[in-house]
């Protein structure tokens, strides 16, 4: 497996999702703390983009109906949304944040 940049460390405010657009994926990066997450950015309930949504804790929440998702495991945390959403493992690498996206 290879590992596809999605964007420098000094892209990321804490706490704000900062949308990346590949060929044929669009991925939420968050920054928590010390940690960086890379999740789906669409909702499973709706197809509507979660970077648009509130970080709170470890979970991002979908702006469209409030629903949130575990960014550490893309389960939703409560309804409407039922469905987990993909995330995808992260590494910083030289300043870089890299994520393995095969699903």
């Amino acid at each position: 497996m290879m590992a596809t940049r999605l964007c420098a460390l000094a892209e990321l405010s804490p706490g704000v999702p900062l949308r990346v657009e590949l060929d044929d994926l669009e991925v939420a990066v968050v920054r928590v703390g010390d940690e960086v997450f890379a999740i789906e950015d669409v909702c499973s309930h709706a197809d509507f983009p979660l970077s648009d949504g509130e970080v709170e804790d470890c979970t991002l929440e979908c702006a469209l109906h409030s629903s949130r998702f575990d960014l550490r495991t893309g389960k939703p945390t409560g309804p409407p949304a039922t469905r987990p959403v993909p995330v995808f493992e992260t590494t910083v690498v030289d300043g870089d944040v890299y994520a393995e996206l095969d699903k």
